[in-house]
């Protein structure tokens, strides 16, 4: 049986307006059939998305009504179904999809491969062949160390966002396939600092700057006479590239092999260990995972829960805690053969006889704070022996400050400026029903417990 032709589609994502115009008009160039889909969200909070379609000489602008204004609203309701359609329209060779600069390319591609409309995923009708983020040179650094939330910067996903610049800024620049830079940094000192943390986050990924990517430029020209700026960057990509292919996140956190030496200041600091946080301390202790710090991505194993596998995610000032189901030692747990090979492969080195495949593993990428800090504080929140000895039947009578997260949170934590919110995403890259985002100001006024 002949496969079924998918419509090749692109995905642009930045915080940088001018430059995600820049990159999409270059990638479309002078082909007429394809089409770029734009979808703003600067009037979300209205319940209000304008949609922009060009294909060929013709514009289209549309204001769509949402009933619940959310980016999940805008993927369920109209981006996808509009996906389909053009991906049947004999007229559309292929498709340019710029997203909005509040968006997280990796939300759209899960919703690709996995939300249904009708009876199957629109990854039967498009082909996901390059995710491309552009980059303010100048200022993307500040924007991914500091805690901006985009609602100050005048960018909302949805009327309660309560996301900051930085998680949206390396998350991203992570799932893109190639970064283009764009402007110029202020200085040599700016340029090294952004490249070191480039190299740490998103170390798989090339970085073209906005003008090797112009025809007629003389560093285009010499790479690829007759190319074309989507010709160069499918050149650019390494064979391991995504694609927007969501990873597993039981997988391994230190993916295309990121430099641990440090540079500029900025390094990473790996925590493994084999035996479960307390709760009381790992909360009284997570404070040592924003300070300093662009970005914490983990795996963690608290005692309280040893069922459950927590996501543990910083960037800048905004912190991120999770469920990832269960552990493959524990009641409920998925079976072994419907887990992905890299995770049974994981646990297979992992095991313990005692405590099967659960374990911490957290990467931190540091700016400004001590990596040994980092190891001696985590280390410090882990069971000592004889609470070890205690045994779960004790451990899990604990007061577990996780358990409510954001009641503990709003209550224990006020002074910090910490504000919690449910996020919006009812269906995610990760296998969680519960899940919370938490905006953590670790440098703002009042932030003394």
């Amino acid at each position: 049986m002949t496969p079924k032709h998918r419509t090749p589609l692109i995905l642009v994502s930045g915080l940088s307006p001018g430059a995600n115009r820049d990159v999409t008009s270059l990638l479309r160039g002078d082909d007429q059939r394809a089409a770029v889909v734009h979808h703003d969200l600067r009037r979300i909070s209205s319940g209000v998305v304008l949609r922009t379609v060009r294909l060929g000489p013709d514009e289209s602008h549309t204001a769509l009504e949402l009933a619940h204004g959310c980016v999940s609203c805008t993927l369920r309701e109209d981006l996808l179904p509009l996906l389909r359609s053009l991906s049947a329209d004999p007229g559309v060779e292929r498709i340019v999809l710029r997203l909005d600069e509040s968006m997280e390319p990796e939300q759209v591609s899960w919703a690709i491969h996995h939300v249904l409309v009708g009876d199957r995923p629109v990854i039967e009708d498009v082909e996901i062949e390059l995710v491309v983020t552009a980059f303010d040179a100048g200022s993307w650094l500040d924007s991914a160390i500091g805690d901006e939330t985009l609602a100050e910067h005048g960018l909302l996903g949805a009327p309660d966002d309560e996301r900051t610049l930085a998680q949206v800024a390396l998350a991203q620049v992570e799932f893109a396939d190639v970064l283009v830079s764009a402007g110029a940094p202020p200085d040599a000192w700016t340029a090294a600092r952004t490249n070191a943390v480039l190299r740490r986050v998103a170390p798989a990924a090339p970085v073209v700057a906005l003008p090797d990517l112009s025809n007629g430029s003389e560093a285009a020209e010499a790479a690829e006479p007759c190319g074309t700026a989507r010709d160069r960057l499918l050149r650019m990509l390494p064979s391991h590239a995504r694609r927007g292919e969501v990873e597993d996140p039981h997988g391994s956190l230190l993916r295309g092999e990121p430099p641990l030496r440090p540079d500029c200041g900025v390094a990473v600091a790996v925590f493994t260990a084999r035996r479960p946080f307390h709760p009381g301390r790992l909360y009284d202790a997570i404070d040592v995972l924003l300070d300093g710090v662009v970005r914490t991505r983990g795996r963690a194993w608290i005692a309280s829960q040893p069922d459950t596998v927590l996501w543990i995610e910083s960037a800048g000032g905004g912190l991120r805690i999770g469920h990832l189901g269960a552990w493959l030692d524990s009641a409920g747990a998925p079976a072994w053969d419907d887990v992905s090979g890299e995770r049974r492969t994981l646990a297979s080195l992992r095991w313990d006889p005692a405590f099967g495949d659960r374990h911490q593993e957290i990467v931190v990428v540091t700016h400004d704070a001590d990596p040994q800090h980092i190891e001696d504080t985590l280390r410090a929140a882990l069971l000592t022996d004889t609470e070890l000895a205690q045994g779960r039947q004790v451990w899990t009578c604990w007061a577990d400050p996780f358990g409510q997260w954001q009641q503990d949170w709003q209550e224990d934590r006020q002074e910090g400026r910490q504000e919690g919110w449910q996020d919006d995403r009812q269906e995610g890259p990760r296998d969680s029903t519960e899940r919370a985002d938490v905006r953590a100001s670790a440098h703002g006024e009042g932030n003394e417990k």
